[in-house]
């Protein structure tokens, strides 16, 4: 009787540790679909403000090609890694588009392209705070399945540790900031 209590109670873990991690694994599907909702957005938003700029952005062609571009790539990526790359890229395209902007004074006072550079911003911070819900799901998956016991569980069905949305090497690089203001003085 003892003994057929241990089994069921095994079973009972197997059964809970399993469907724990198949939740678990359907929330990081789901978060990285909550990204491609944001992506999908950035994407359809893209093409607009580049031909809404483009007329006033002589000079800088060589950005809103690159801009371009990386859409282009972010939209063809096979699987995920190369998404999330493709995406690097575009959010750093994106954010340099953003910049040169406030350079020309004309764009400042058009309400259209006022208005696409809000709605751009706006879905720049929720693809920061989707990627940031991501990654929280990530790394609660992925500590069930490397932890023990419950790593026995995703061993033995296939669980794999899923990828975290990194942010692109020059991202990450500190950027320099000269506060001088002339000539030092002696």
């Amino acid at each position: 009787m003892g003994f057929l209590i241990i089994i069921v109670a095994i079973a009972a873990w197997v059964i809970y540790a399993y469907n724990h991690l198949i939740r678990l694994r359907n929330g990081v599907d789901n978060a990285w679909r909550q990204i491609d909702v944001q992506l999908k957005r950035r994407h359809d938003l893209i093409p607009n403000l580049i031909e809404a700029v483009k007329g006033y952005m002589n000079y800088e062609r060589d950005t809103l090609t690159q801009v371009v571009e990386a859409r282009g790539k972010a939209l063809a990526a096979p699987d995920q890694a190369s998404r999330i790359a493709a995406e690097n890229q575009l959010t750093a395209g994106v954010g340099k588009l953003l910049a040169l902007m406030e350079n020309y004074p004309q764009l400042k006072a058009d309400q259209n392209v006022l208005k696409l550079q809000e709605e751009l911003t706006t879905t720049e911070n929720q693809i920061a705070f989707a990627r940031q819900a991501y990654n929280d799901v990530v790394l609660d998956y992925n500590n069930r399945i490397e932890t023990f016991p419950s790593n026995l569980i995703a061993n033995n069905f296939g669980f794999k540790p899923a990828e975290y949305f990194k942010t692109a090497p020059e991202e990450q690089a500190v950027p320099k900031v000269d506060l001088t203001i002339g000539a030092p003085r002696a």
